[in-house]
């Protein structure tokens, strides 16, 4: 039985998208380890960017700056 999960940031991700990824996945399961697609499960969960870092900084303040000195290049 497949348990796959899926972790993506809470950025405007669509029913329309998660449907494919959830369909995606299983149908990888399917081709390449020759899975019953009913007994395989897919979870997304969706990560707050303000509970994960990168380089030692929240990501949502650090894609906040980057998009502050985006906006200054301009």
């Amino acid at each position: 039985m497949p348990y796959i999960l899926i972790q993506v940031t809470d950025e405007g991700v669509t029913k329309d998208q998660k449907e494919a990824m959830i369909a995606g996945a299983t149908d990888l399961m399917v081709k390449v380890l020759n899975k019953d697609p009913e007994a395989t499960f897919v979870v997304i969960d969706e990560v707050n960017t303000d509970n994960w870092g990168h380089g030692g900084e929240v990501v949502t303040k650090r894609r906040q700056r980057e998009a502050a000195k985006k906006g200054a290049a301009k």
